[in-house]
C-alpha cells in the first residue's frame, strides 16, 4: 500500500505536522479521536503504575503521557507510535536517582525532570551527528537476555506490593531474599486483591483484546475498596492524587555533575530509541509507509522535553501502548493529540476518583504488562539454533539481574559491541575446489564431489580483511599449506571481500613473503574497486600481478593451465 505521506525534504522533513496535515482526509477524524481515547483509558492505570515504580508521586506518570505524546507529534515520524512512561525507565529512574537525591524527594523530583531533559539534549545530538546506525550494534539476541532481565527485576520489584510486605533490597537477588526473609508477614486480604486484578487483566488480555481492561479493573477496584472501606483496614491505597495541570517549570540545573546524570540519560535514550524504533518500524510495515529512523531522535528529543518542563520523567515509544492506539484505529499522531486532551480532561476533574486505588492493583497492572518480557521460548530457540548469541542473551540477562537496569544496558550494549568483533575476528576462509563441469568454485568442506586443485591452494575469506582477523585468516591459510605437498600456487580470492584496512594488507604482504621464502607463488583475484586502490597505495602491486586482481579465479587459473599445458607439449 502506498504511503499517503509523500516524502519531503529540508526543515518540512524535520517537521512531519507539515506532511501529514497538509494531506490529512476528514474521514481519519473519527478514528483518530476514538484511538486518542482508548489510549488514554489504557494510560491512565499503566501511568499511576509506572509512575509508583519509579518512586514519583502517581499524576507524574500521566503528565509524561500527556506531554510526551504531543512533543512526539510535533516531531516523530511514525503514526502509530504512542509515547510515555515505559517500565524499564521507570525501574532505571528509581535504581539510580534515589542515590543522587539522597532522600530528598523534591530533589528526586527535580533530577528526574533533569534526566528527561539531558535524554532530550543527547536526541539533539544524535540527530545531529546521524548515530541511528550505531543504535544497531546492539544485536536481537542482547534485547533478548536484556528484556528478561528487566521483565524479572521489574517482576521482583512488585511482588513486595502484592504480598503487602515492606520488600526491598538493592538488585533482583538481594529483593528476592528480602523478601523470601518477609514471607512470614504476608497480608492475605493484599494478595487476594492483587491475585485477583492479576487474574482479571490477563483474562480480559486474552478474550478482549485491544479494550480499556486495565481501566475497568482499577474502576472495579475502586469501587470495592470504597464500598468494603479497605482504607480503614489498613490496604495501601494511592491516596489523593492532586488535581489540575502540571504547571510549566524550567529544570532546576547543577542538581547533579554531569558524570553522574548522563550515563542515566545515555541509558534512557539507548532504551527508549531501540524500544521505540523497533515498535514503530513494526507498524509502518504494516500500514504500508516508510520510518525515518533519524527523524525519531528529534520525535524522542521532543517527547522528553516536553515532559521535563512540566515536572515529567524521561518517556519513550512502547510496544503495548502502540498496539492499543493502532487497534483503536490510529490513522495520525493527531491520535496522540486526542488521548493529551482526555488525560488533560481527567487531571482537572476526576482525580480524586483514584484516592482509593489499592497499590496491589498497580502491581498487577506492572506485572499483566512486563510479563512478556521474559521469552523464554526465544531463549531456548537461541540454544538450540545458535549458542553464542544465547552466550550474548544470558550475558545481558544476568548484568541486568546483578548491576540493575542503568548498568545491565549499558553492559548488553558493550556486549553487543564485543559479540559483534568476536564474530568479525572469526570469519569463514574457504578453501575452494572446482565444480565439476563448470568454471566455477566451491567450499570444499561445504559440498560434496568438488574437485580439489592439484598443485594450488584457493581460498576465500568470506569477510572484510580488518585488523581484528587478518592473523586468523594469515594463520590459517598457513596451517593449510602446512598439511598440503606439492603446492606450487596460493590464491587468494577477495570477491568477498568488500572492504580492507591497513592491517588486512599488511596480512597479504606478510603472506606473500611467506611463500615467497618457500619458493610458492601468490596471486590475488576477485578484488572490488575500493579494495584494489588500497592495494595499490600499499605496494602489493609490486608483489603480485595487478592485473590479475579483477578477474576471476577461473580464469586465472585457466591461464596457469594453459601455460602448464603448452610447457608439457613442447
Amino acid at each position: 500500500m502506498k504511503s499517503p505521506f509523500l516524502p519531503r525534504t529540508g526543515w518540512i522533513r524535520s517537521f512531519p505536522p507539515f506532511g501529514w496535515l497538509a494531506e490529512y482526509r476528514s474521514s481519519w477524524l473519527r478514528p483518530d479521536a476514538i484511538a486518542g481515547i482508548t489510549l488514554a483509558a489504557y494510560a491512565i492505570p499503566v501511568s499511576l503504575a509506572y509512575a509508583g515504580l519509579a518512586g514519583l508521586p502517581p499524576q507524574v506518570g500521566i503528565y509524561g503521557y500527556m506531554l510526551g505524546g504531543i512533543g512526539y507529534a510535533l516531531l516523530g515520524s511514525s503514526r502509530q507510535l504512542a509515547v510515555g512512561p515505559t517500565s524499564a525507565i521507570s525501574l532505571m529512574i528509581a535504581g539510580t536517582v534515589g542515590s543522587l537525591a539522597g532522600g530528598d524527594a523534591a530533589r528526586y523530583t527535580q533530577i528526574a525532570s533533569l534526566a528527561a531533559c539531558a535524554v532530550a539534549l543527547l536526541c539533539l545530538i544524535a540527530w545531529l551527528f546521524k548515530l541511528s546506525t550505531l543504535v544497531r550494534l546492539v544485536s536481537d539476541s542482547i534485547l533478548v537476555g536484556f528484556k528478561a532481565g528487566a521483565g524479572l527485576t521489574i517482576i521482583m520489584s512488585q511482588l513486595p506490593s502484592l504480598f503487602g510486605v515492606a520488600g526491598g533490597g538493592h538488585n533482583f537477588f538481594g529483593r528476592a531474599s528480602l523478601l523470601a526473609s518477609q514471607l512470614g508477614d504476608v497480608n492475605l486480604f493484599v494478595l487476594a486483591i492483587g491475585a485477583i486484578a492479576i487474574l482479571l487483566l490477563l483474562l480480559g488480555e486474552r478474550l478482549l483484546p485491544g479494550r480499556p481492561v486495565g481501566l475497568t479493573v482499577v474502576v472495579l477496584s475502586i469501587v470495592v475498596a470504597t464500598l468494603l472501606g479497605l482504607p480503614s483496614l489498613g490496604i495501601p491505597v494511592t491516596g489523593k492524587i492532586p488535581e489540575g495541570l502540571p504547571a510549566f517549570a524550567v529544570p532546576t540545573f547543577g542538581l547533579v555533575e554531569p558524570e553522574e546524570l548522563f550515563p542515566l540519560a545515555a541509558g534512557c535514550l539507548l532504551l527508549a530509541y531501540i524500544e521505540g524504533v523497533s515498535a514503530a518500524r513494526s507498524f509502518a510495515a504494516k500500514h504500508g509507509y516508510s520510518l525515518d529512523a533519524r527523524q525519531e531522535f528529534l520525535g524522542l528529543g521532543a517527547a522528553n522535553l516536553a515532559a521535563a518542563f512540566c515536572h515529567g520523567y524521561p518517556v519513550a515509544g512502547g510496544l503495548s501502548q502502540s498496539a492499543v492506539n493502532d487497534s483503536a484505529g490510529a490513522r495520525s499522531p493527531l491520535a496522540l493529540v486526542f488521548c493529551a486532551i482526555a488525560l488533560a480532561l481527567c487531571l482537572l476533574f476526576f482525580t480524586r476518583l483514584l484516592t482509593n486505588l489499592p497499590k496491589a492493583v498497580l502491581a498487577a497492572i506492572v506485572f499483566a504488562a512486563v510479563y512478556r518480557l521474559v521469552d523464554v521460548r526465544a531463549l531456548l530457540r537461541m540454544w538450540k539454533v545458535s549458542q553464542i548469541d544465547f552466550y550474548a542473551a544470558a550475558i545481558a540477562l544476568v548484568s541486568v539481574l546483578l548491576l540493575g537496569i542503568l548498568q545491565g544496558v549499558l553492559l548488553a550494549a558493550l556486549a553487543s559491541i564485543f559479540l559483534l568483533l568476536a564474530r568479525a575476528s572469526q570469519p569463514n576462509v574457504a578453501f575452494l575446489g572446482r565444480l565439476p563441469g563448470t568454471g566455477r568454485y566451491s567450499d570444499s568442506s561445504r559440498h560434496d564431489g568438488v574437485e580439489p586443485l592439484v598443485g594450488v591452494i584457493a581460498f576465500r575469506p568470506e569477510a572484510s580483511l580488518l585488523y581484528i582477523n587478518a592473523e586468523t585468516i594469515l594463520e590459517t591459510v598457513l596451517d593449510a599449506l602446512r598439511k598440503s605437498s606439492d603446492i606450487k600456487l596460493v590464491a587468494c580470492d577477495l570477491s568477498a571481500s568488500p572492504y580492507i584496512d591497513l592491517a588486512g594488507a599488511r596480512m597479504l604482504h606478510d603472506l606473500h613473503d611467506e611463500l615467497a621464502s618457500h619458493q610458492v607463488a601468490f596471486c590475488i583475484v576477485g578484488a572490488h574497486a575500493q579494495v584494489r586502490d588500497l592495494l595499490r597505495a600499499e605496494g602489493l602491486a609490486e608483489k603480485t600481478d595487478s592485473g590479475e586482481w579483477f578477474r576471476s579465479l577461473d580464469s586465472v587459473l585457466g591461464g596457469i593451465e594453459q601455460v602448464e599445458l603448452n610447457r608439457d607439449q613442447t
